[in-house]
């Protein structure tokens, strides 16, 4: 009986082993697909991560090249302006030396004469030090200006590129900050985050004491009147006040260096018919001048003396 009992046990074991075998199996198959379904999502975020981000790097490519194509620009014209004067200036030496040979003999040229030639090389040196001074006063002030805005990027490059823009326009530096970035819509008064901001500015107009700051204010076209704010004339000049005060009271930007401007919806950099348009409309210009007050008394001098 006792050997009945063992055989039936024996046989269901045998029966059961081919069971167990199956199930687990089975569990390491479902085990290994959920890992690869784990590790195929993991994938794709990362795929997709980095065709965002070569995205972003493309539109960044983008935007410095027409960056560098318009200071190429710039320089190239700078860079026609001073072989023009160059070459003034050697037409002018030139000159200078003819006279000389003129007047090496005398004994052919009358008393008035002489002076005459003495007048003129007096007045060819006196344009030759104008257009020299000339030359060195653009080129200063380019120097300078370039030299400003690399601080400026660097002091600001933690910031989103599409909510301040460091620019230059001429001779004047321009830094355009988005109103989504210092102001809540319809408001003038200045987010903290926006003082994190100004501070950084701060500190790059105050090392630079030789420059103007204007303070522009800039809307969209959509017509806003409450009970604080009449216009977009209003809105615009408060904010550029806002601002304005905030450099003297807190960053301690001298007053006198300061000008507060409303420009209202007059100046839109893109259409105001999109949403993304009227967003870029929408900012602050924080407007750096240089004095040099040396290079404009240069203009304001005629060639030649005049003295």
């Amino acid at each position: 009986m006792r050997h009945i009992a063992w055989s039936l046990l024996l046989l269901s074991a045998i029966i059961a082993l081919p069971s167990c075998v199956a199930k687990k199996k089975y569990v390491e198959l479902q085990n290994s697909q959920e890992r690869m379904r784990l590790t195929y999502e993991e994938t794709k975020a990362r795929l997709d991560e980095c065709l965002a981000a070569s995205r972003n790097y493309q539109d960044e490519l983008r935007r410095r090249d027409q960056e560098i194509g318009a200071r190429t620009s710039e320089i190239e014209a700078k860079n026609r302006m001073i072989q023009q004067l160059e070459t003034q200036v050697e037409n002018l030496q030139r000159t200078n030396t003819s006279l000389l040979d003129r007047m090496a003999d005398l004994s052919v040229i009358s008393k008035e004469g002489a002076e005459s030639i003495k007048k003129s090389l007096e007045s060819i040196n006196a344009q030759t030090k104008y257009i020299q001074e000339l030359t060195s006063s653009i080129q200063a002030r380019d120097s300078l200006n370039l030299a400003l805005v690399m601080n400026l990027k660097r002091s600001l490059a933690d910031v989103n590129d599409s909510d301040i823009q460091v620019e230059v326009r001429g001779s004047v530096v321009y830094i355009s900050i988005a109103d989504k970035l210092l102001f809540r819509s319809g408001s003038s008064d200045i987010s903290p985050r926006a003082e994190v901001v100004l501070g950084k500015v701060a500190r790059i107009i105050n090392d630079y004491k030789d420059f103007e700051v204007m303070v522009e204010g800039h809307t969209d076209n959509v017509p806003i009147n409450t009970a604080c704010i009449a216009d977009n004339w209003d809105l615009s000049v408060r904010r550029a006040t806002a601002v304005t005060r905030m450099l003297q009271s807190k960053y301690n930007v001298a007053p006198e260096r300061l000008t507060a401007a409303g420009r209202s919806e007059f100046i839109p950099k893109a259409s105001n018919s999109t949403a993304d348009g009227r967003s870029i409309n929408r900012r602050t210009e924080i407007v750096l001048k240089p004095k040099l007050d040396q290079f404009f008394k240069l203009l304001e001098t005629p060639a030649g003396g005049g003295r």
